[in-house]
């Protein structure tokens, strides 16, 4: 008897629908599977039929042919073993015909183990979101991975831990169809970061660079000598970004549970930091792998991408970022197909002056000047031009150490000027549908909402000749004098904007000069 079990898989962090077939006929007993399968796919034949015995239920003996569909997907993961088992169980006739009419609105998920437990899988958020896009009814999930479908609403929603106890749900129609949807427990914002801008000593000109960049959401290099808080002000840049609203907070979770780093969380609450060795492949940069999955870039989404001694990644790993720089979105192709992850982060990167690091303090530092210009020019200017921000830090004085000398801001404070700033830019850019910030206008935008007067333009062209600026750099520098427009709630951009936009490139008027 031939029956059909829908289920669902993932393409990037997207669920694709997809179906398992099963046929059992009389004939010499074989179990054989096909439909473009992964490895782990395939494995899933000797899985299944063992939790089906050890779950007390006799499997008679036919030929049992397996096809998962569409065929020209390749299917991978362990989220096909409970559909598999439904689908044969249908096709035995073991389930009762008034049933299998109600579950054919049902989809199933869930990987089993020998004992005929059901277990969680990975990116069961963007599962259960493809489904309800594709009207399914519902969703027979694992009881580990609850919470984490309750998410999305408009679906309901059926958590197992066993074959038995599915089986036990399936024994009547009255029993399944009743199945109240479990309650969603409820999460709080939770702002549990132990990190904090008034920790930092001194470093106003930093400290200000660092909020006009999160305030339009602008990449930023911090560059100077070794101990003068670069790092440290890089990991308290996340305590000044805005909370998560639940749309960031849902594309993230998607894409962490795809990687399988969700570590038994429900949903993303806090912005994520990610902050890779030097060390780091390419591939586990911008993801990939023979089987791709997402990597930093996109594990950073909505959040801060920290590249601490920026120099010392390989030239190809820095390289790679300039497309999704620019696209906010990484597409990786493979003979399967391409497989598309979100790459909205914000860079922040940090690098001393030279290989010592105790440059321009030439009492310490005994590299040779063609060192420290190898050393700087390992960053290329295409990788400079497309970071808005690039600041220096300084040297801290002993009276800023000893007294707490500075502006001793928290970072609540911080964020509400850059909350403030953030509304601005929500309301000027409402009616664009890949616009939320200033750093993502593109040239008709910029000519649009940068206008300046008849001083701020021959400001500009005396810059633009001096500097001998690209026509990329031009663009920064005025999306960033937006910003810093927009924080001083100045409706047009003005020659003090300007100015200070243009001292946020120090490190490429230094490198390329």
């Amino acid at each position: 008897m031939y029956s059909k079990v829908l289920c669902e898989t993932i393409r990037g962090i997207n669920g694709v629908l997809t179906y398992v077939e099963a046929d059992s006929s009389n004939g010499l007993p074989n179990f054989s599977m096909v439909g473009n399968l992964a490895g782990s796919v395939k494995e899933a034949g000797d899985r299944v039929r063992t939790a089906l015995k050890n779950s007390n239920i006799e499997i008679p003996a036919k030929k049992v042919t397996i096809n998962i569909a569409p065929a020209d997907i390749r299917k991978d993961g362990t989220a096909f073993d409970l559909p598999i088992a439904v689908a044969i169980l249908k096709s035995l006739e073991m389930i009762k015909p008034v049933v299998c009419d109600l579950i054919e609105e049902y989809a199933f998920i869930g990987e089993l183990n020998l004992s005929g437990e059901i277990v969680g899988v990975k990116g069961m958020l963007s599962m259960i979101s493809g489904l309800k896009e594709q009207g399914i009814r519902g969703v027979v999930v694992p009881r580990e991975n609850e919470q984490e479908a309750l998410v999305v609403d408009g679906i309901d929603i059926v958590s197992v831990e066993s074959l038995n106890e599915l089986l036990c749900l399936l024994e009547s129609e009255e029993s399944f169809s009743n199945f109240k949807r479990p309650k969603f427990e409820e999460i709080k914002e939770v702002d549990n970061y132990y990190l904090d801008f008034s920790d930092v000593s001194g470093q106003t000109f930093l400290k200000r660079a660092c909020e006009v960049a999160v305030a339009g959401f602008h990449n930023i290099i911090i560059s100077g000598s070794a101990g003068t808080g670069k790092t440290m002000i890089a990991k308290r840049i996340p305590t000044i970004m805005p909370k998560l609203s639940i749309d960031e907070a849902i594309e993230i979770t998607k894409v962490y549970s795809v990687a399988g780093e969700l570590r038994n969380k429900t949903l993303m609450t806090v912005r994520p930091f990610r902050n890779p060795h030097h060390s780091i492949s390419i591939t586990s940069l911008i993801g990939g792998g023979i089987y791709p999955r997402p990597g930093e870039i996109s594990l950073a989404s909505n959040g801060v991408l920290f590249l601490d001694e920026l120099p010392h990644f390989s030239k190809m790993a820095i390289e790679t970022l300039r497309e999704p720089l620019e696209e906010k979105a990484i597409t990786i192709s493979r003979l399967q197909g391409s497989y598309s992850y979100p790459a909205n982060f914000m860079l922040v990167a940090a690098m001393n002056l030279c290989p010592c690091g105790h440059f321009p303090d030439r009492n310490k530092c005994n590299c040779s000047e063609m060192a420290i210009e190898r050393y700087q020019r390992s960053i290329s200017k295409p990788i400079l031009e497309r970071i808005d921000i690039c600041v220096e830090s300084s040297p801290i004085k002993f009276s800023e150490l000893s007294s707490g000398e500075g502006n001793g801001e928290k970072s609540e404070v911080i964020r509400k000027r850059v909350e403030e700033c953030r509304e601005i830019q929500k309301e000027r850019f409402k009616n664009y549908k890949n616009i939320k910030f200033n750093s993502q206008m593109t040239t008709k935008e910029i000519k649009k909402f940068c206008d300046v007067g008849a001083e701020e333009k021959e400001y500009l062209r005396k810059i633009f000749n001096v500097k001998k600026l690209s026509a990329r750099t031009y663009h920064k520098v005025l999306k960033v004098a937006r910003t810093i427009a927009d924080m001083a709630k100045s409706d047009t951009i003005k020659v003090e904007h300007l100015v200070e936009a243009c001292n946020y490139r120090s490190l490429e008027d230094k490198v390329y000069h």
